[in-house]
């Protein structure tokens, strides 16, 4: 018999029926050769490793352009001359761009297909990148920096659904893979750029620039991809979650609505944190490569519990108290910011990278929250594009009040108090309830 969590994963991924237990031997034959869906003939033997080495270089590709500029992002104001309210417009730019590019998404991959997508998006992070470190002022780097976003824009609406389409009988675990991959691509360009940037001869813009590398490795192994898949659609192969167009209407669903605010708001919360911690730590008197292990330790707490999230999540009837004691952990690390930020530095980072881990949480809510193929691609572009908008003033208002109060209380008072409505929106999100009961469809 398959367990509840098996299940309650098969119908994240838009299956109709529930999950196969996966033996070792079949899970290893899925890696061999992508599980075919319904209606679908079977896929070139290389496609199953190759999509698995995309998935990891494309995941490990979603944040480095962010964490990487929080950790030079004094040298980069005082190099481009920006002020701190276009100090704090950058630190916006990137829910801008997900909100803005994340609605198209599963448009263009209607019309072109999901790997092609991907396979564009990770070229135009790499090209932005490219660019970036050799803009000569504010408004160039800004552009540079929006076509790296805006292909991570659409990748962060993709890769969950080609996970759910090309391995269906292993959401889970490539699902861990994928959130594992995105936390430790993030950790790892917080804690690596200043001392690679020490060892290139101290320019910010060498410092920035190296990340173009790993980015332009992503875009390999989605060349066959994308070319086999566009492939097998020509052929009448490719069915799955992103061919349909048919779903239920998300804006009517108060849970939809629910989901995007949390989604909002812990983005809010994860986009401050990359853009400004570093900066927290440094006017308390910490060092900028401790600055940057600092915010190193919050960002890698995503990678375990990327595993232990999900999965806890998809054995609860209601996520709700997962939310609450998420929202409690960033209470904590903000008010130990507010009081003593250099002498509780490791503990304070290492709660806010627990608090921060809200994010493998709503994704798992995005699949639990919709039964239909096409309500999961659906809830997922409106949830993020919508929470991602919800997001682009926290970051500038940041920005903002540090310029005009001369510190960082009222900064982080402001935080504390939107992990409150945050709290609340999780417990809302969480209820047992999916978006086709509420839109009226039923099964």
């Amino acid at each position: 018999m398959p367990d509840e969590e098996t299940q309650t994963l098969d119908r994240s991924a838009g299956g109709d029926t529930p999950a196969r237990p996966v033996s070792g031997a079949a899970e290893a034959a899925a890696t061999r050769t992508v599980a075919a869906t319904p209606g679908t003939t079977a896929q070139p033997t290389w496609l199953g490793p190759v999509l698995i080495v995309g998935i990891v270089l494309a995941a490990l590709n979603l944040r480095p352009a962010i964490t990487s500029l929080g950790a030079l992002f004094e040298e980069t104001r005082t190099g481009l001359g920006m002020s701190g309210t276009v100090a704090g417009m950058i630190t916006s730019v990137p829910a801008l761009c997900f909100a803005v590019f994340g609605v198209t998404a599963p448009r263009l991959s209607r019309r072109f297909g999901p790997a092609a997508v991907v396979c564009a998006g990770m070229a135009a992070v790499a090209t932005g990148l490219l660019i970036r470190p050799f803009a000569t002022g504010a408004a160039g780097f800004l552009a540079a920096s929006a076509l790296s976003l805006a292909g991570i824009a659409l990748t962060n609406v993709l890769l969950p659904v080609i996970v759910k389409r090309y391995f269906p009988d292993r959401v889970g675990t490539m699902i861990g893979l994928y959130s594992m991959s995105l936390a430790a691509g993030t950790s790892l360009a917080a804690a690596a750029t200043v001392p690679l940037t020490g060892a290139l001869g101290g320019s910010w813009r060498t410092g920035l620039l190296i990340w173009a590398v790993l980015a332009l490795l992503a875009v390999l192994p989605w060349l066959p991809v994308a070319r086999a898949s566009r492939r097998a659609e020509r052929a009448g192969t490719a069915t799955g979650p992103v061919a349909s167009a048919a779903g239920p209407r998300v804006v009517r669903s108060r849970t939809a609505w629910a989901l995007a605010c949390y989604f909002g708001l812990q983005a809010t919360g994860a986009y401050i944190t990359m853009g400004w911690l570093p900066q927290i730590f440094r006017d308390a008197g910490v060092s900028a490569s401790t600055a940057g292990l600092l915010l190193a330790v919050t960002m890698v707490m995503g990678v375990p519990l990327a595993f232990v999230i999900p999965g806890l999540a998809a054995r609860m009837k209601n996520q709700g108290a997962i939310a609450v004691t998420l929202g409690v952990f960033g209470l904590t690390g903000y008010l130990g910011l507010y009081f003593a930020p250099a002498a509780g530095a490791w503990a304070w980072a290492l709660l806010l990278g627990i608090s921060n881990c809200a994010f493998p949480l709503v994704i798992t809510l995005i699949g639990l929250r919709a039964k239909s193929p096409a309500g999961v691609v659906r809830l997922s572009a409106f949830a993020q594009s919508t929470g991602y908008l919800i997001s682009i003033p926290g970051p500038l208002l940041i920005g903002t009040l540090y310029q005009h109060s001369g510190g960082w209380g009222l900064p982080l008072a402001l935080m504390a108090g939107l992990l409150v409505p945050q709290i609340a929106l999780g417990v809302l999100a969480g209820r047992d309830r999916t978006i086709e009961d509420e839109c009226g469809m039923g099964d």
